[in-house]
């Protein structure tokens, strides 16, 4: 599965999303910026759940790229400790698990699964889902 953009997290067996820390003042953020300011950074693969959402319609298109069977899906922002604070996907949960402070990890998933050639995009899962 290709990444939907390249530079947005690490090709290892266990990927991890790829964020840039000013030179100056060694902030770190998500994504990477593309300019000299920012060096890439591989980000922590854990965190916890800072605050979410239900994406409960079908963005319009474009930009959305996804299936057009469309399944609401949480949206998580998790907080990567000392880090930054990343929006991606929530992925093995059920809605009514869903609790702000939950351990999470990163994983990759297909934006859409059906596809011939499906493209990887960011989530997180429950950290217990492993």
């Amino acid at each position: 599965m290709r990444p939907i953009a390249q530079g947005l997290f690490t090709d290892e067996a266990s990927p991890r999303l790829v964020g840039g820390r000013d030179r100056d003042s060694g902030r770190i953020v998500f994504p990477c910026p593309a300019n000299d300011r920012f060096e890439p950074v591989p980000l922590s693969r854990s965190g916890t759940l800072w605050s979410y959402t239900i994406q409960r319609f079908r963005p319009k298109s474009p930009p959305y790229a996804g299936p057009e069977a469309f399944s609401p899906f949480p949206v998580a922002y998790v907080e990567l400790p000392g880090e930054t604070i990343v929006e991606a996907r929530l992925v093995d949960v059920d809605f009514a698990d869903i609790a702000i402070g939950m351990a999470l990890e990163f994983v990759t998933v297909p934006l859409d699964p059906d596809a011939a050639d499906p493209v990887a995009i960011p989530a997180f899962r429950p950290a217990e889902a492993a």
